[in-house]
């Protein structure tokens, strides 16, 4: 029959997601565009797979097996492009490749860079993201590695399907209003508690593992601004209306005139690439995260390491 991977893709995604609104956002598509490589599967196959109910859809028993069978037909793809790409002997094709803001900034351009030089076949695309949604991004095949976020507080779910590989540790500091601990050069999170705090949303694992380093240390703290940007948080500080966790990456991304301080306690986030365990060896994905983890290893324990207290 005459359908394309991105419509199998899409119905595939159905099952994980139950909406279209959430596979939409998985694959980078619209939910319109999602329906209609739906209504061109169903079109193409002369079937109803999807019906609604309520508010959500769910698949009929065509759309059941259909998607069972395109789990197979994108497993058998993947296989053949890894073939292909042997046959050129020199990693060349292209490559999607998921991120969040900071490793927009920081990381991928010296990747690119290096890229460029050791593997001129090799294109790479970017799409930024959601840092909570690579896993699921890659997972799904909407991209084909992915730079992501790890935290040891609050570990993201290891897919099976997935291979994650830890390029750097970062320590946290406290990223503090300019002159409001001029007698401090470390603090601890438990004497935080009068203090208040810029945060991402509980809904996100990076908010979920602040929220239970402080709650580990007896602060339950007082998030006055939940805030998902990097940027937007560093300007609050900067405005004087709280407090936030921050890493030398992360200030990387905004010149900020506040202090940052030490933390007693250690709290990390980790930088990891993910990729499909399928994936591992195709000679374009391993040579991309072969230049990734050189440069992890060059830089770990210098321009990644968390910034000393500053004034």
């Amino acid at each position: 029959m005459d359908w394309t991977s991105a419509q199998l893709r899409s119905l595939v995604e159905l099952t994980r997601r139950g909406t279209i609104t959430a596979v939409a956002e998985t694959l980078g598509y619209t939910p319109g565009g999602v329906s209609q490589q739906i209504a061109a599967l169903e079109k193409t196959t002369g079937m109803e797979l999807l019906r609604r109910v309520g508010r959500r859809v769910e698949l009929t028993d065509a759309g059941m097996t259909l998607a069972r069978h395109a789990e197979r037909i994108l497993s058998t793809e993947a296989e053949a492009v890894e073939a292909l790409e042997r046959t050129r002997g020199e990693p060349a094709g292209t490559l999607l490749v998921g991120l969040f803001a900071t490793a927009a900034a920081e990381i991928l351009p010296p990747a690119l860079r290096r890229a460029g030089e050791v593997h001129p076949g090799l294109t790479v695309h970017s799409r930024d993201m959601d840092v909570d949604e690579v896993y699921d991004a890659v997972a799904s095949g909407a991209v084909d590695l992915a730079l992501g976020l790890d935290y040891p507080d609050v570990p993201i779910p290891r897919d099976p399907a997935l291979r994650v590989t830890q390029l750097y540790r970062e320590r946290f500091s406290l990223a503090v209003p300019a002159g409001s601990m001029t007698d401090r050069t470390v603090v601890s999170l438990a004497d935080t508690q009068d203090l208040g705090w810029i945060m991402p949303s509980a809904d996100s694992y990076y908010g979920r593992a602040v929220r239970t380093a402080c709650r580990r240390a007896g602060v339950e703290p007082a998030v006055l601004h939940e805030v998902t940007d990097t940027a937007a948080t560093l300007a609050l500080v900067e405005a004087g209306v709280g407090v936030s966790f921050v890493t030398d990456l992360m200030l990387r991304l905004r010149s900020s005139r506040f202090d940052v301080v030490e933390l007693s306690e250690r709290v990390e986030r980790h930088i990891v690439v993910v990729i499909r365990s399928t994936a591992e060896r195709r000679p374009t994905v391993a040579a991309l995260v072969d230049i990734l983890r050189v440069m992890a290893e060059t830089r770990r324990d210098t321009s990644v390491q968390a910034a000393p207290p500053r004034r």
